[in-house]
C-alpha cells in the first residue's frame, strides 16, 4: 500500500529506524485519512445515486444484526421476554410522569 502525505513533508515526518509503534499508528491512521477524504470528494452522478448506495450499505449490516437478534430471541426465549416486559414497564412509569 502506497501512502501519500496529506500535507507536504516536514522534518518531523522523517522516519527512522526504530521507528515506534505509535509512530506506525500515526502513518496508518494518515494514509486512512486521506483515502477517506479522496472518496469523500470523488465526484457521484447525482445525489439520488449517492444516497441508493448508503441505503445499500445501510440494509446490509442491518440485515446481519437482525439475523443476530432472531437466533438470540429462539435461543433464549424467557430472557427476551423478560427484557421486553422491564423496558415497558420503564417506559411505562416515565411517560407516568
Amino acid at each position: 500500500m502506497t501512502q501519500t502525505p496529506i500535507a507536504p513533508s516536514s522534518p518531523d515526518d522523517i522516519v527512522t529506524e526504530d521507528d515506534g509503534p505509535t509512530q506506525r499508528l500515526d502513518r496508518q491512521a494518515d494514509a486512512i485519512l486521506a483515502e477517506g477524504e479522496a472518496r469523500s470528494f470523488e465526484d457521484t452522478t447525482s445525489l439520488r445515486h449517492a444516497l441508493r448506495e448508503d441505503a445499500a450499505m445501510i440494509r446490509s449490516k442491518l440485515a446481519g444484526r437482525v439475523e443476530t437478534a432472531r437466533d438470540g430471541i429462539r435461543d433464549e426465549p424467557m430472557r427476551t421476554t423478560l427484557y421486553a416486559l422491564g423496558i415497558g414497564v420503564i417506559i411505562g412509569m416515565l411517560m407516568r410522569r
